[in-house]
């Protein structure tokens, strides 16, 4: 959520800003804005909505070489043009973009500021006025940040401008993801690499408390101390081609058709030349050891970790538990003796999850990160990471980066212990045909979203098993872009009270891929369709029945969620066309939650 470019260089700094902004659309935003140093002016345009709105109100004259933008959620302060970024200090010497939250603002204020006058309900205001007041103290402008980050409780990226020195942008973080990007005769900084990549692949990773001067010449990384800090910066491994959409007329679209891709790009990158596993020794040595293994999750993930936690137990025989990150932090459960924790995120930059890091790391155990970015907060922090290689992921409901993260559980379970003999390799390869051929089914799906839930206000998913998780993740997929309301349920459980909200036409879809489940589930079709509901069947070819809406070819049952999945997606995907919903960007939602 949030995101934040700066630049200062040689070139016009206005469309740069805007282009990376716009590469940060999918973290989620409701507003917009960019301050550009303009002749020793500070030119700044804000917007509630898109930066689509922002590109019209901004001055087409304006000119600068050194700017900041930022696009904004809101926490503190309803979506509009005065609590949008960038925030200046009382005399407007100061200007600041700010992602994250500051948990002390009424202490700040009423400790520092009460005489100062404060035109937003933002917490960011709070930040820009400190420095403001502290350099007015006699304080550098380095020291008064430096001084500023001190006082902050909470989480926060900043970049900051000084009317007075025009040569400087400042930066500095906490928990909140930020990145300096180095060029030749310019230099950025920014939420994402993406924000970047169009001008640069080479960025530093910057960490929690550090403080940050940049100029078209120099990054320069100091402590909260003042000590400096020498760090070399790494080469992000993306193409900017690979964040287009191309002719897709949604990223959510393209990145359903690029999952049998990454299929297979896992398994290349999972396996040697004589196509063994190829998993860090020391990964599978520690989840040997332990005797318990812990996955830590947020949404998406957390319901791929349900996937995960059969393969754990059913594969390797490793007793596991899958917890809500938000839950565990303020209610931790009784753990075992050696546990260990794994963290499934898409970002690596999730809060909620972060947060449990620091806990667990604090009490000495273990941690192991499963993430789609290199070099992301958890990847740095844990002990160790396995990558999902799915290659960015821009829409904000996840679809390729889901099947990735349950591909790569299912590869390190087979690593640890291979109870069932499973040829992992070759399963992942019929998946992937599997896949293709779901994916040419896509006109089918349109008419099932047409016929079932265009009208529709409300949907249920059913299922047991390895299916119910599944139903989760299906239920997340259809309600975050169409804003139906969708459950999904464990359909033994319908008679325990679901079943009292099902009416005439509505939708419940079952899903069927287990073979002991299949007559159960079918029982549970038949007293919902007593009851008037629509319903509609996803099952595997082997025990399919000639009313099935959708039949999937038979792969191993235990693998079955990442084809079974592929309908849900494209369902939910048509859902929300029919709709007209903003696909790619649904209301309230950010892609990289770096808050909690």
């Amino acid at each position: 959520m949030c995101g934040i470019v700066g630049y200062i260089g040689f070139e016009d700094v206005k469309e740069i800003i805007l282009g990376g902004l716009e590469k940060l659309e999918y973290r989620g935003y409701d507003s917009a804005g960019i301050a550009i140093e303009n002749n020793d002016n500070m030119y700044i345009c804000k917007e509630k909505g898109r930066i689509a709105q922002l590109r019209e109100s901004i001055d087409k004259n304006i000119t600068g070489t050194i700017g900041i933008g930022h696009t904004r959620w809101a926490t503190h302060g309803i979506p509009n043009k005065i609590n949008s970024h960038p925030h200046q200090s009382y005399t407007k010497r100061f200007t600041l973009v700010h992602n994250g939250i500051i948990e002390n603002e009424d202490e700040l204020r009423k400790k520092y500021l009460n005489n100062t006058k404060f035109t937003s309900d933002t917490d960011t205001e709070v930040i820009v006025q400190l420095i403001e007041k502290f350099v007015n103290d006699g304080e550098s402008v380095e020291l008064a940040i430096r001084h500023t980050m001190s006082e902050l409780e909470g989480s926060y990226a900043l970049a900051i401008l000084d009317k007075t020195d025009t040569d400087t942008i400042y930066a500095a973080k906490n928990k909140t993801p930020l990145l300096a990007g180095k060029g030749e005769g310019f230099n950025m900084v920014g939420s994402d690499a993406m924000a970047m990549i169009n001008h640069t692949n080479q960025f530093y990773e910057i960490e929690d408390r550090e403080f940050l001067k940049i100029t078209k010449d120099n990054i320069e990384i100091y402590t909260i101390y003042g000590n400096k800090v020498t760090r070399e910066p790494y080469i992000a491994d993306i193409d900017s081609s690979d964040i287009e959409k191309g002719t897709y007329p949604h990223y959510m679209m393209k990145e359903i058709e690029e999952q049998p891709f990454v299929m297979r790009k896992i398994m290349s990158e999972y396996s040697d030349e004589k196509g063994n596993m190829k998993i860090s020794p020391e990964i599978i040595q520690n989840v040997r050891e332990c005797d318990k293994l812990y996955i830590i999750a947020c949404g998406t993930s957390y319901h791929a970790g349900l996937i995960g936690k059969q393969f754990f137990e059913k594969i390797a025989g490793k007793p596991t538990e899958v917890i809500i990150a938000s839950e565990f932090i303020y209610n931790m459960p009784l753990l075992s003796e050696n546990p260990l924790f794994m963290f499934i995120s898409q970002s690596g930059e999730t809060a909620d999850s972060r947060a449990v890091l620091v806990k667990v790391k604090e009490m000495g155990y273990k941690t192991l990160t499963l993430t789609n970015v290199k070099g992301s907060t958890l990847s740095r922090e844990a002990d160790s990471t396995l990558l999902l290689y799915a290659g960015p992921e821009i829409a904000v409901a996840s679809t390729k980066a889901y099947t990735a993260q349950i591909a790569v559980l299912a590869i390190l379970a087979a690593s640890v212990n291979n109870k069932i003999n499973i040829d992992i390799f070759k399963e992942l390869s019929k998946i992937a045909y599997t896949m293709e051929t779901l994916c040419d089914d896509k006109d089918n799906y349109k008419a099932l979203a047409e016929k079932y839930l265009q009208n529709s206000r409300n949907c249920f998913y059913i299922g047991r098993s390895m299916d119910y998780f599944i139903c989760l993740e299906a239920s997340l997929k259809l309600k975050e872009i169409s804003y139906i309301q969708t459950e999904g349920f464990a359909a033994g459980e319908l008679k325990h009270g679901t079943i009292a909200l099902i009416e005439d036409n509505t939708p419940v879809i079952a899903i069927i891929t287990q073979e002991n489940i299949n007559l159960n589930t079918r029982s549970n079709i038949k007293e919902v369709k007593a009851r008037g509901a629509a319903t509609m069947v996803i099952s595997m070819r082997k025990f399919s029945q000639e009313t099935d809406q959708i039949v999937i070819d038979d792969v191993n049952e235990l693998l079955s969620p990442l084809a079974t999945i592929i309908p849900a997606q494209y369902l939910a995907y048509y859902a929300a066309l029919l709709k007209g919903c903003d696909i790619d960007k649904p209301r309230n939602l950010a892609k990289s939650v770096t808050v909690e």
